[in-house]
């Protein structure tokens, strides 16, 4: 059942074991009183957001939080947590959107914000080391001022974390360039459940068996919690030549984002709207009259390097139709690109979420065209707008804005449910991936055996001897929940 928040601070009992946790990190670092662990009861996550829009938690308090400040001080906490039976989540800025930090039975949040320094910039090898605690938008900055960037670039890019990005195997906006974040870690270190140290060196290439990086990149804290990141560095761009086009249809659009990708030209920025979302963005601009589907570029690095490629693209552009306009959607999108544009629509009792997919070039057109169809068909007043990015030579995400009109929370729960549903079951059945960059974390569990078949059964034979007691992020990523665990499925008729 959901919980108010006054029925669970009522209940709420503070641990015995705090005083013992304390001397572990000092009592200024662990948290106990009801306001904190208000704060970390939840993530971004939308279905968190419409409970605590009602004034209840979404699944269960934590039973406190603690905020070690060294690596030392994490692997002494995990050894008290495992010797107590103490379930745990790390917890980095709480940017995740799919549930991945709601504590589902009461557990300890670790938070790691402490950890936040940059430990080595080697510019001979052309890659930083920095800890996972460290806020995204402060490190780009960092580096920004030694002439480099990180090429990871995401909305979330001041409100989240290093080690979120890769725990969640993250995506930047510049990710057609520089790649996702498991393209750009090249090495790693991690606290395991057992209180040890893992650590993957940062090579360029190995052929030792299979990648643990890759095991961990994605992992989203289940088999260990990353402390350090190495990353790969670029130079700061000589030049940024940005493009705004009108196409005459989405799938002139779509043709051209695919011939560019593999005709082996790689644009830093490549974003193309569908007609609900192009005409937002659009008004007022006479080439869209006749050609009403957006499309944003950027080409970036040396001066010589960004016009050559920038001239490229503009021939296969113009062979399928698009054309060159007015720059304003472009710096729109520059100067508001961090934004999030979520709480406008929450605060006034609408109901936001994203929904991303991969789907190869052959399969785009029709998962959007279904989705969007069984999806608006959810309920009367139903929102749908899409836009693709995150392009390759084989395929690209889909990133798709729902939005239910205002109505009773329970009607709320149910229908966001089933629009999820919806979505992830024709991205399925079309081939697609039920995510491209945001993660599963507790939400996308129903889809996760679809997708992973036996697989699934791998990582939780993984996670079963790395974490017997299933201490680290439970019932997360499709893995099995502890006994005790919420539901949230069973909350969705709640009121």
């Amino acid at each position: 059942m959901v919980t108010s928040l006054r029925d669970a601070a009522a209940a709420h009992v503070r641990p015995d074991w705090i005083p013992a946790l304390a001397e572990l990190v000092g009592d200024a670092h662990v948290l106990t009183e009801m306001p904190d662990l208000w704060v970390y009861s939840r993530d971004r996550a939308p279905y968190a957001t419409f409970h605590v829009r009602n004034a209840n938690v979404p699944a269960t308090l934590p039973c406190a939080v603690a905020c070690p400040g060294s690596v030392a001080e994490l692997a002494q906490v995990v050894r008290f947590a495992r010797a107590r039976r103490i379930p745990l989540i790390p917890f980095g800025a709480g940017s995740g959107v799919l549930g991945g930090a709601l504590p589902l039975e009461r557990e300890l949040m670790v938070d790691l914000k402490r950890l936040n320094a940059i430990l080595e910039l080697n510019e001979i090898d052309g890659t930083v080391t920095v800890q996972a605690g460290m806020n995204g938008g402060q490190f780009e900055a960092a580096l920004n001022r030694r002439g480099f960037t990180c090429g990871h670039l995401p909305q979330s890019l001041h409100m989240s974390t290093v080690g979120g990005w890769a725990a969640c195997r993250g995506a930047g906006q510049n990710s057609t360039r520089f790649g996702k974040i498991e393209d750009i870690v090249v090495g790693l270190a991690a606290v395991m459940p057992d209180g040890r140290e893992l650590r993957v060196r940062p090579v360029a290439r190995r052929a030792v068996g299979p990648s643990i990086k890759d095991l961990m990149v994605g992992s989203e804290g289940i088999f260990g919690i990353l402390t350090e990141i190495t990353l790969r560095v670029w130079r700061l761009p000589e030049a940024r030549l940005g493009v705004v086009l009108a196409f005459p249809s989405l799938q002139a659009g779509l043709d051209a984002m695919r011939t560019i990708m593999q005709h082996e030209l790689r644009p830093a920025v490549v974003r193309l709207y569908d007609r609900e979302e192009s005409d937002q963005r659009t008004a007022g601009i006479a080439a869209f009259a006749e050609r009403p589907f957006l499309a944003i570029m950027e080409f970036s690095g040396t001066r010589r390097l960004a016009e050559v490629e920038h001239g490229l693209a503009m021939e296969i552009v113009e062979t399928h139709g698009g054309s060159r306009t007015d720059d304003a959607p472009y710096l729109h999108w520059q100067q508001h690109r961090y934004e999030s544009y979520s709480p406008k629509w929450q605060h006034s009792d609408h109901s936001m979420d994203t929904i991303e997919i991969t789907g190869p070039w052959s399969r785009l057109p029709a998962m959007y065209e279904r989705i969007r169809r069984e999806v608006l068909g959810v309920c009367e007043g139903m929102y749908f707008g899409t836009h693709w990015s995150h392009a390759y030579p084989e395929g690209a995400c889909q990133y798709m804005t729902l939005r239910l009109p205002p109505m009773p929370h329970a009607d709320t729960l149910r229908l966001h449910r089933r629009a999820w549903d919806l979505a992830e079951r024709a991205c399925l059945e079309l081939g697609g991936s039920i995510s491209h960059h945001h993660g599963a974390g507790l939400f996308r569990n129903p889809w996760l055996r679809t997708e992973l078949g036996v697989g699934l059964e791998m990582l939780q034979a993984v996670k079963d001897h790395l974490d017997p007691d299933n201490l680290f992020v439970p019932g997360k990523l499709g893995m099995r929940a502890r006994p005790g665990a919420v539901d949230i499925e069973s909350t969705e008729d709640a009121s």
